[in-house]
């Protein structure tokens, strides 16, 4: 007979079960760009809803210019993102930002290179796998004590994607599909990074 596992009744202090590391790329109030490295955001159709804490330079900039790029981070551009992750792009930094500097050249940081969007006015990461470029159709603020009250809470914005780069090596020739053997994504686990693992399977919607 079977028997379902002990379960606990728990309180984690973060919910991040496992989402895809996303670059926002944005441009500063003087033309230069700033990255925002995170991993709450679903995809549905055209449109992408994200989420941000309250207080940060990405998000300014997106509720300013109206527009981004997501940039998919790959596994071997880990070690990158790490660099990125302790920086910020407001000077001063936020108060509750405890731990972090300023940074005002990210790029050259992570080692990364910049690539003109066709859509919008900020630049792709020429790293990513996947670029999406974006422009904000609705954005709420969501006060929320238990969350991070010096920050202001966060905001939820709705994306639309207007443009999709893909690097050649993970599109299957002569398709617009992305070949699921080929595209490594970083995926954030309660803070843990980790990659793609062996193929479980697909979907009856599988088209590759």
């Amino acid at each position: 007979m079977y028997h379902a596992p002990d379960t606990l009744q728990i309180r984690p202090s973060i919910l991040y079960f496992g989402t895809p590391v996303v670059l926002i790329t944005t441009r500063n109030p003087d033309g230069s760009a700033n990255i925002t490295p995170m991993s709450s955001a679903w995809a549905l159709a055209d449109r992408v809803t994200i989420g941000l804490t309250g207080g940060g330079q990405g998000l300014a900039n997106l509720l300013r210019e109206r527009e981004c790029v997501l940039n998919l981070a790959s596994e071997s551009m880990r070690e990158a993102v790490e660099r990125l992750a302790p920086t910020s792009g407001c000077d001063p930094v936020p108060a509750w930002k405890r731990g972090y500097r300023h940074e005002p050249d990210k790029f050259t940081l992570a080692g990364w290179r910049a690539l003109p969007s066709l859509r919008v006015s900020a630049p792709r990461i020429a790293e990513a796998p996947l670029q999406l470029e974006a422009r904000v159709l609705d954005a709420i603020e969501r006060p929320l004590e238990a969350w991070r009250g010096d920050a202001g809470g966060y905001v939820t914005l709705e994306l639309e994607v207007c443009q999709v780069h893909a690097h050649a090596d993970i599109v299957v020739p002569g398709t617009s599909h992305i070949d699921p053997r080929r595209y490594r994504p970083l995926f954030y686990v309660f803070r843990h990074y980790y990659g793609v693992g062996p193929a479980l399977g697909r979907t009856f919607k599988a088209e590759v």
